[in-house]
Protein backbone atom coordinates (compact mmCIF):
# COMPACT_ATOMS: atom_id res chain seq x y z
CA UNK A 1 0.00 0.00 0.00
CA UNK A 2 2.99 2.33 0.40
CA UNK A 3 3.38 2.55 -3.37
CA UNK A 4 -0.30 3.34 -3.72
CA UNK A 5 -0.02 6.14 -1.15
CA UNK A 6 2.91 7.54 -3.11
CA UNK A 7 0.83 7.48 -6.30
CA UNK A 8 -2.03 9.27 -4.52
CA UNK A 9 0.35 12.00 -3.39
CA UNK A 10 1.93 12.22 -6.84
CA UNK A 11 -1.54 12.77 -8.33
CA UNK A 12 -1.96 15.83 -6.09
CA UNK A 13 -4.56 14.14 -3.88
CA UNK A 14 -4.79 13.40 -0.17
CA UNK A 15 -5.20 9.82 1.08
CA UNK A 16 -8.64 8.58 2.19
CA UNK A 17 -9.78 9.48 5.71
CA UNK A 18 -13.42 8.39 5.85
CA UNK A 19 -15.00 5.57 3.85
CA UNK A 20 -18.74 5.60 3.17
CA UNK A 21 -19.75 2.02 2.49
CA UNK A 22 -23.17 0.86 1.36
CA UNK A 23 -23.73 -2.56 2.88
CA UNK A 24 -27.07 -2.97 1.12
CA UNK A 25 -29.15 -1.10 -1.42
CA UNK A 26 -32.35 -2.28 0.27
CA UNK A 27 -34.54 -0.22 2.57
CA UNK A 28 -37.74 -0.69 4.55
CA UNK A 29 -38.91 2.84 3.67
CA UNK A 30 -39.39 4.68 0.41
CA UNK A 31 -38.37 8.24 1.20
CA UNK A 32 -39.30 10.96 -1.26
CA UNK A 33 -35.84 12.53 -1.19
CA UNK A 34 -33.72 9.38 -1.51
CA UNK A 35 -30.73 10.06 -3.74
CA UNK A 36 -29.52 6.47 -4.20
CA UNK A 37 -33.19 5.58 -4.85
CA UNK A 38 -32.95 2.49 -2.69
CA UNK A 39 -34.83 -0.69 -3.57
CA UNK A 40 -37.10 -2.70 -1.32
CA UNK A 41 -35.12 -4.73 1.20
CA UNK A 42 -37.20 -7.73 0.15
CA UNK A 43 -35.60 -7.78 -3.30
CA UNK A 44 -32.21 -6.11 -2.78
CA UNK A 45 -29.14 -8.32 -2.41
CA UNK A 46 -27.01 -7.35 0.60
CA UNK A 47 -23.27 -7.15 0.07
CA UNK A 48 -21.49 -10.27 1.41
CA UNK A 49 -19.78 -9.89 4.77
CA UNK A 50 -16.39 -11.10 3.53
CA UNK A 51 -16.44 -8.55 0.69
CA UNK A 52 -17.14 -5.71 3.10
CA UNK A 53 -14.48 -6.91 5.51
CA UNK A 54 -11.85 -7.03 2.75
CA UNK A 55 -12.67 -3.48 1.64
CA UNK A 56 -12.60 -2.12 5.17
CA UNK A 57 -9.25 -3.78 5.91
CA UNK A 58 -7.80 -2.47 2.66
CA UNK A 59 -8.81 1.11 3.41
CA UNK A 60 -7.53 0.82 6.99
CA UNK A 61 -4.11 -0.03 5.51
CA UNK A 62 -4.35 3.28 3.63
CA UNK A 63 -4.91 5.12 6.89
CA UNK A 64 -8.65 5.75 7.15
CA UNK A 65 -9.89 6.52 10.63
CA UNK A 66 -13.65 6.14 10.13
CA UNK A 67 -16.05 3.99 8.18
CA UNK A 68 -19.67 5.00 7.66
CA UNK A 69 -21.98 2.01 7.17
CA UNK A 70 -24.95 3.09 5.12
CA UNK A 71 -27.60 1.89 2.70
CA UNK A 72 -30.47 1.69 1.91
CA UNK A 73 -31.16 0.85 5.50
CA UNK A 74 -28.20 -1.01 7.07
CA UNK A 75 -30.42 -2.78 9.59
CA UNK A 76 -32.10 -4.68 6.74
CA UNK A 77 -28.78 -6.45 6.08
CA UNK A 78 -29.07 -9.83 7.85
CA UNK A 79 -25.50 -9.55 9.14
CA UNK A 80 -25.41 -5.84 9.94
CA UNK A 81 -24.18 -6.35 13.50
CA UNK A 82 -21.38 -8.68 12.46
CA UNK A 83 -20.17 -6.02 10.01
CA UNK A 84 -20.45 -3.29 12.65
CA UNK A 85 -18.67 -5.36 15.30
CA UNK A 86 -15.83 -6.20 12.91
CA UNK A 87 -15.43 -2.53 12.00
CA UNK A 88 -15.43 -1.46 15.65
CA UNK A 89 -13.33 -4.14 17.29
CA UNK A 90 -11.08 -5.75 14.69
CA UNK A 91 -10.37 -3.26 11.92
CA UNK A 92 -8.49 -0.75 14.07
CA UNK A 93 -10.74 2.22 13.31
CA UNK A 94 -11.18 5.21 15.60
CA UNK A 95 -14.79 5.76 14.61
CA UNK A 96 -17.57 3.68 13.10
CA UNK A 97 -20.76 5.43 12.02
CA UNK A 98 -24.02 3.54 11.55
CA UNK A 99 -26.56 5.48 9.50
CA UNK A 100 -30.12 4.34 10.14
CA UNK A 101 -33.71 5.53 9.96
CA UNK A 102 -34.13 3.92 13.43
CA UNK A 103 -37.54 2.47 12.61
CA UNK A 104 -36.30 -1.11 13.00
CA UNK A 105 -34.60 -0.59 16.35
CA UNK A 106 -35.94 -2.62 19.28
CA UNK A 107 -34.59 -3.22 22.78
CA UNK A 108 -32.71 -6.20 21.36
CA UNK A 109 -30.76 -4.10 18.84
CA UNK A 110 -30.06 -1.20 21.20
CA UNK A 111 -28.98 -3.59 23.94
CA UNK A 112 -26.62 -5.30 21.51
CA UNK A 113 -25.19 -1.96 20.41
CA UNK A 114 -24.69 -0.92 24.02
CA UNK A 115 -22.88 -4.17 24.83
CA UNK A 116 -20.15 -3.34 22.31
CA UNK A 117 -18.68 -0.75 24.70
CA UNK A 118 -16.92 1.05 21.83
CA UNK A 119 -16.51 4.77 22.44
CA UNK A 120 -15.93 5.44 18.75
CA UNK A 121 -19.42 4.25 17.77
CA UNK A 122 -21.67 6.94 16.27
CA UNK A 123 -25.30 6.08 15.54
CA UNK A 124 -26.68 8.56 13.04
CA UNK A 125 -30.48 8.66 12.98
CA UNK A 126 -32.39 10.47 10.23
CA UNK A 127 -35.23 12.78 11.32
CA UNK A 128 -36.98 15.20 8.99
CA UNK A 129 -38.95 17.22 11.51
CA UNK A 130 -40.12 17.60 15.09
CA UNK A 131 -43.61 16.26 14.34
CA UNK A 132 -45.09 13.23 12.64
CA UNK A 133 -46.92 15.39 10.11
CA UNK A 134 -43.69 16.98 8.90
CA UNK A 135 -41.37 13.97 9.08
CA UNK A 136 -43.88 11.57 7.53
CA UNK A 137 -44.38 13.89 4.56
CA UNK A 138 -40.90 12.79 3.46
CA UNK A 139 -40.42 9.31 4.95
CA UNK A 140 -43.92 7.86 4.96
CA UNK A 141 -46.86 7.49 7.33
CA UNK A 142 -45.97 6.16 10.76
CA UNK A 143 -42.22 6.54 10.30
CA UNK A 144 -41.82 9.38 12.81
CA UNK A 145 -43.38 7.43 15.67
CA UNK A 146 -41.13 4.45 14.97
CA UNK A 147 -38.00 6.56 14.51
CA UNK A 148 -38.57 8.52 17.70
CA UNK A 149 -39.21 5.29 19.57
CA UNK A 150 -35.83 4.10 18.27
CA UNK A 151 -34.19 7.28 19.57
CA UNK A 152 -35.72 6.75 22.99
CA UNK A 153 -34.51 3.16 23.07
CA UNK A 154 -30.99 4.31 22.22
CA UNK A 155 -31.15 6.82 25.06
CA UNK A 156 -32.44 4.18 27.49
CA UNK A 157 -29.57 1.89 26.47
CA UNK A 158 -27.06 4.58 27.46
CA UNK A 159 -26.22 5.55 23.88
CA UNK A 160 -27.71 9.05 23.76
CA UNK A 161 -24.37 10.88 23.70
CA UNK A 162 -23.17 8.61 20.88
CA UNK A 163 -26.32 9.29 18.86
CA UNK A 164 -26.39 11.99 16.20
CA UNK A 165 -29.56 13.12 14.45
CA UNK A 166 -29.25 14.04 10.77
CA UNK A 167 -31.86 16.52 9.51
CA UNK A 168 -32.48 17.23 5.83
CA UNK A 169 -33.35 20.90 5.44
CA UNK A 170 -36.37 21.64 3.25
CA UNK A 171 -38.72 24.57 3.04
CA UNK A 172 -41.52 22.64 4.74
CA UNK A 173 -39.55 21.44 7.78
CA UNK A 174 -36.96 24.16 8.42
CA UNK A 175 -39.13 26.07 10.87
CA UNK A 176 -39.25 23.07 13.20
CA UNK A 177 -35.52 23.12 13.92
CA UNK A 178 -35.79 25.01 17.26
CA UNK A 179 -38.45 22.58 18.50
CA UNK A 180 -36.39 19.62 17.36
CA UNK A 181 -33.37 20.93 19.27
CA UNK A 182 -35.48 21.01 22.44
CA UNK A 183 -36.81 17.48 21.95
CA UNK A 184 -33.38 16.02 21.35
CA UNK A 185 -31.72 17.90 24.19
CA UNK A 186 -34.35 16.54 26.57
CA UNK A 187 -33.38 13.02 25.45
CA UNK A 188 -29.69 13.77 25.91
CA UNK A 189 -28.90 13.23 22.22
CA UNK A 190 -25.30 14.17 21.49
CA UNK A 191 -25.59 16.00 18.17
CA UNK A 192 -28.00 17.47 15.64
CA UNK A 193 -26.54 18.15 12.21
CA UNK A 194 -28.23 19.30 9.04
CA UNK A 195 -27.69 18.88 5.35
CA UNK A 196 -29.67 20.81 2.77
CA UNK A 197 -31.91 18.84 0.43
CA UNK A 198 -30.10 17.60 -2.67
CA UNK A 199 -32.47 17.87 -5.62
CA UNK A 200 -31.39 14.63 -7.25
CA UNK A 201 -32.69 11.08 -7.22
CA UNK A 202 -36.31 10.92 -6.10
CA UNK A 203 -36.18 14.51 -4.84
CA UNK A 204 -35.81 15.73 -8.43
CA UNK A 205 -39.26 14.29 -9.16
CA UNK A 206 -41.01 14.93 -5.84
CA UNK A 207 -43.67 17.62 -5.69
CA UNK A 208 -43.58 19.85 -2.64
CA UNK A 209 -39.93 19.32 -1.76
CA UNK A 210 -37.67 22.35 -2.12
CA UNK A 211 -34.74 24.04 -0.44
CA UNK A 212 -35.32 26.42 2.48
CA UNK A 213 -35.70 30.07 1.58
CA UNK A 214 -33.19 32.85 2.34
CA UNK A 215 -35.72 34.39 4.74
CA UNK A 216 -35.87 31.12 6.70
CA UNK A 217 -32.09 31.17 7.06
CA UNK A 218 -32.19 34.79 8.23
CA UNK A 219 -34.92 33.95 10.74
CA UNK A 220 -32.81 31.15 12.21
CA UNK A 221 -29.83 33.50 12.52
CA UNK A 222 -32.04 36.01 14.31
CA UNK A 223 -33.28 33.25 16.62
CA UNK A 224 -29.71 32.26 17.42
CA UNK A 225 -28.84 35.91 18.11
CA UNK A 226 -31.92 36.78 20.22
CA UNK A 227 -32.93 33.57 22.00
CA UNK A 228 -30.41 32.77 24.74
CA UNK A 229 -31.90 29.34 25.52
CA UNK A 230 -31.83 28.30 21.86
CA UNK A 231 -28.26 29.57 21.49
CA UNK A 232 -27.13 27.59 24.53
CA UNK A 233 -28.71 24.37 23.26
CA UNK A 234 -27.36 24.92 19.76
CA UNK A 235 -23.82 25.53 21.01
CA UNK A 236 -24.04 22.28 22.97
CA UNK A 237 -25.32 19.92 20.28
CA UNK A 238 -25.84 21.77 16.99
CA UNK A 239 -24.22 22.01 13.59
CA UNK A 240 -26.54 23.78 11.14
CA UNK A 241 -25.22 25.26 7.90
CA UNK A 242 -26.82 28.71 8.29
CA UNK A 243 -25.25 29.29 11.70
CA UNK A 244 -21.89 27.72 10.92
CA UNK A 245 -21.56 29.71 7.69
CA UNK A 246 -22.30 32.89 9.62
CA UNK A 247 -19.68 32.08 12.25
CA UNK A 248 -17.05 31.40 9.58
CA UNK A 249 -18.07 33.98 6.97
CA UNK A 250 -14.88 36.05 7.31
CA UNK A 251 -12.57 33.02 7.34
CA UNK A 252 -11.04 32.15 3.97
CA UNK A 253 -11.39 28.56 2.85
CA UNK A 254 -8.02 26.88 3.38
CA UNK A 255 -8.87 23.61 1.69
CA UNK A 256 -9.54 22.58 -1.84
CA UNK A 257 -12.13 19.93 -2.67
CA UNK A 258 -11.77 17.00 -0.28
CA UNK A 259 -12.77 14.45 -2.91
CA UNK A 260 -10.93 11.12 -2.49
CA UNK A 261 -10.51 11.83 1.23
CA UNK A 262 -14.07 10.58 1.61
CA UNK A 263 -14.54 7.77 -0.96
CA UNK A 264 -17.92 6.14 -1.45
CA UNK A 265 -18.69 2.55 -2.49
CA UNK A 266 -22.19 1.58 -3.56
CA UNK A 267 -23.95 -1.72 -2.98
CA UNK A 268 -23.30 -2.51 -6.66
CA UNK A 269 -19.56 -2.20 -6.16
CA UNK A 270 -19.04 1.21 -7.79
CA UNK A 271 -16.30 3.34 -6.26
CA UNK A 272 -16.64 7.15 -6.37
CA UNK A 273 -14.37 9.93 -5.03
CA UNK A 274 -17.09 11.09 -2.63
CA UNK A 275 -20.77 10.66 -1.94
CA UNK A 276 -21.57 14.00 -3.61
CA UNK A 277 -20.02 12.96 -6.94
CA UNK A 278 -21.62 9.64 -7.92
CA UNK A 279 -20.95 10.33 -11.61
CA UNK A 280 -20.17 7.65 -14.18
CA UNK A 281 -17.10 9.50 -15.47
CA UNK A 282 -15.53 9.25 -12.00
CA UNK A 283 -16.67 5.69 -11.25
CA UNK A 284 -14.50 2.60 -10.92
CA UNK A 285 -16.54 -0.56 -11.36
CA UNK A 286 -16.67 -3.94 -9.69
CA UNK A 287 -14.55 -3.16 -6.63
CA UNK A 288 -16.33 -5.98 -4.81
CA UNK A 289 -14.48 -8.52 -6.95
CA UNK A 290 -11.05 -7.03 -7.57
CA UNK A 291 -8.04 -5.94 -5.52
CA UNK A 292 -8.55 -2.55 -3.89
CA UNK A 293 -5.12 -1.32 -4.94
CA UNK A 294 -5.91 -2.10 -8.58
CA UNK A 295 -9.23 -0.24 -8.36
CA UNK A 296 -7.67 2.85 -6.80
CA UNK A 297 -4.85 2.96 -9.31
CA UNK A 298 -7.51 3.01 -12.02
CA UNK A 299 -9.32 5.79 -10.18
CA UNK A 300 -6.39 8.17 -9.72
CA UNK A 301 -6.23 9.53 -13.30
CA UNK A 302 -9.99 10.14 -13.16
CA UNK A 303 -9.92 11.88 -9.79
CA UNK A 304 -6.70 13.86 -10.22
CA UNK A 305 -8.61 16.54 -12.17
CA UNK A 306 -10.98 17.31 -9.27
CA UNK A 307 -8.81 19.65 -7.14
CA UNK A 308 -7.95 21.78 -10.15
CA UNK A 309 -11.59 21.88 -11.26
CA UNK A 310 -12.60 23.03 -7.80
CA UNK A 311 -9.84 25.66 -7.75
CA UNK A 312 -11.04 26.99 -11.10
CA UNK A 313 -14.58 27.28 -9.76
CA UNK A 314 -13.43 29.50 -6.91
CA UNK A 315 -11.58 31.80 -9.34
CA UNK A 316 -13.74 31.81 -12.47
CA UNK A 317 -17.39 31.74 -11.42
CA UNK A 318 -18.66 35.22 -12.22
CA UNK A 319 -21.46 35.05 -9.66
CA UNK A 320 -18.91 34.57 -6.89
CA UNK A 321 -16.62 37.49 -7.65
CA UNK A 322 -18.67 40.15 -5.84
CA UNK A 323 -20.10 37.90 -3.13
CA UNK A 324 -19.21 38.94 0.45
CA UNK A 325 -18.60 35.29 1.32
CA UNK A 326 -16.54 34.41 -1.73
CA UNK A 327 -13.40 33.46 0.18
CA UNK A 328 -15.31 31.34 2.70
CA UNK A 329 -17.56 29.60 0.19
CA UNK A 330 -15.05 29.33 -2.68
CA UNK A 331 -17.82 28.41 -5.09
CA UNK A 332 -19.48 25.88 -2.82
CA UNK A 333 -19.75 22.16 -3.47
CA UNK A 334 -19.27 21.18 -7.11
CA UNK A 335 -21.08 17.91 -6.44
CA UNK A 336 -24.19 19.83 -5.46
CA UNK A 337 -23.74 22.10 -8.48
CA UNK A 338 -23.61 19.11 -10.80
CA UNK A 339 -26.58 17.41 -9.11
CA UNK A 340 -28.72 20.51 -9.59
CA UNK A 341 -27.61 21.63 -13.06
CA UNK A 342 -25.55 18.87 -14.65
CA UNK A 343 -22.57 21.24 -14.81
CA UNK A 344 -19.88 21.41 -12.10
CA UNK A 345 -18.77 24.82 -13.39
CA UNK A 346 -21.88 26.53 -12.01
CA UNK A 347 -22.63 27.88 -8.55
CA UNK A 348 -24.16 25.38 -6.20
CA UNK A 349 -27.89 25.41 -5.55
CA UNK A 350 -27.47 26.95 -2.08
CA UNK A 351 -25.96 30.16 -3.48
CA UNK A 352 -28.92 32.37 -2.49
CA UNK A 353 -28.88 30.85 1.00
CA UNK A 354 -25.16 31.48 1.40
CA UNK A 355 -25.53 35.08 0.26
CA UNK A 356 -28.36 35.62 2.76
CA UNK A 357 -26.07 34.38 5.54
CA UNK A 358 -22.98 36.29 4.49
CA UNK A 359 -24.88 39.56 4.24
CA UNK A 360 -26.94 39.16 7.42
CA UNK A 361 -26.34 41.64 10.22
CA UNK A 362 -27.75 41.45 13.74
CA UNK A 363 -30.42 44.14 14.37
Amino acid sequence: MEKLLENISRAGLAPPRILTLMITGGCNLRCRHCWPESDSFETARPVPVDTLGRLIKGFVQLGIEEVCLTGGEPLTHPDWFEILRFSATQAGLKHVRLQTNATLLTEVETGTLSSMDFEGLIIQVSLEGATAQTHDQVRGRGSFVRAFRGLKLLAEAGLARQTEVAFTETQHNFGELPRLFTLLDELGIGRLVSGTLVQAGRAARADGLSLPTPSQYRELLARYHDDAAFKETYNKIGNIAAIEWFKGRTTPSTRNCICIEMPYITAEGKLYPCIMLPLDKFAVLDVHHRPLEEALLEALPLWAQLPELNRRRSLELETCKECPGRLHCAGGCMGRAHAATGDPMTVEDRCALRRAVYSWEAP
